[in-house]
């Protein structure tokens, strides 16, 4: 997952089945950014937040996320 912070606005690009583009209005500041991301992507899954971890990349804009069932 490719994590765009700082956007105009908070919406999810699929790429193909295991790639997505997450654009959020949040800046990367104090982890605040991570914490949106995984909000968007707990709403656009349909999964609880607590469900989703990321794995790697907690201060890169590559990440790589685990959502457990």
């Amino acid at each position: 997952m490719k994590a765009k912070p700082s956007a105009r606005e908070d919406k999810i690009e699929k790429i193909n089945n295991t790639n997505y583009v997450v654009h959020i209005k949040t800046p990367p500041i104090g982890g605040k950014a991570n914490v949106a991301i995984i909000t968007l992507l707990a709403n656009y899954f349909k999964v609880n937040p607590a469900l989703i971890e990321i794995i790697s990349g907690h201060k890169a804009r590559i990440k790589v996320i685990e959502i457990n069932n």
